[in-house]
């Protein structure tokens, strides 16, 4: 009864396996589609002095130019926000208008997918 147990939960295991696989495939795979197409930033021209305040949060997690701009797009979304995201260093740099709230900075990348730190 054991085996027969034992035998049934190799099966879903390897039948979960190829069911992921196969739908990594038709979408594209990669951590956040390098198939799909390429995202663009909602990055605007600004003056610095309209933005007064700077806030800088180190981002784990990413690991291509679209994990950047997934980030850096996810944080312009924001009211009085100008954000640059640097992959090499694993920074934003977040420019606002008044004091930021750092709680909802952190949720907004934590929602794009990535973990906030300082």
């Amino acid at each position: 009864m054991m085996q027969i147990i034992i035998i049934l939960l190799l099966i879903l295991i390897i039948l979960f396996a190829v069911v992921m696989t196969v739908r990594k495939f038709r979408r594209g795979g990669g951590c956040c589609g390098e198939h799909e197409a390429e995202i663009h930033s909602k990055r605007k021209k600004f003056s610095r002095k309209d933005y007064p305040f700077l806030t800088e949060i180190r981002i784990q997690g990413m690991t291509c130019i679209n994990c950047a701009r997934r980030v850096e797009t996810a944080l312009n979304e924001l009211d009085g926000i100008q954000a640059r995201v640097d992959l090499s260093t694993g920074k934003a740099k977040i420019f606002s208008v008044s004091p930021p709230d750092e709680k909802l900075l952190f949720s907004v990348i934590a929602r794009a997918g990535y973990l906030p730190g300082k």
